[in-house]
């Protein structure tokens, strides 16, 4: 798998549906030592998945945590994400998701967000109500 970009913009995100995509993605994302980040079919509807534990090194900042929280929380009550997501600290995952480029835009802009860029995702859920 060819070296990700930090933050990864959405048309670089893995596709890790299916166990080996998702084992080879995660193993890339170790090895780089850089946040894990990929979205995964699941049924008719897509999630997004985020893992710093991939990236010890890595501190994410308290700014970050909160406005991932805060966007995750919005995207939940607006029905666009599922209630079962969940906004880390550690772990992150947005499921429910509509279609791929809609999951690809959210987890380029959570990945931004780890990495101290919170503009992507303030404008992923600008219009989220």
């Amino acid at each position: 798998m060819e070296p990700l970009p930090t933050p990864c913009p959405a048309d670089r995100i893995p596709d890790a549906t299916g166990l080996d995509a998702f084992n080879a993605a995660c193993q890339a994302a170790r090895e780089q030592r850089v946040v894990f980040i990929a979205v995964e079919r699941q049924g008719p509807r897509w999630a997004v998945k985020a893992d710093a534990l991939t990236a010890p090194q890595h501190a994410i900042g308290t700014a970050a945590y909160g406005a991932v929280r805060d966007a995750v929380i919005r995207l939940i009550r607006s029905r666009e994400i599922g209630p079962e997501s969940s906004a880390g600290p550690v772990y992150f995952v947005l499921h429910g998701v509509d279609n791929e480029p809609r999951a690809r835009e959210l987890a380029a802009a959570l990945h931004a967000a780890l990495y101290g860029d919170l503009q992507p995702l303030t404008r992923a859920v600008a219009h989220v109500s």
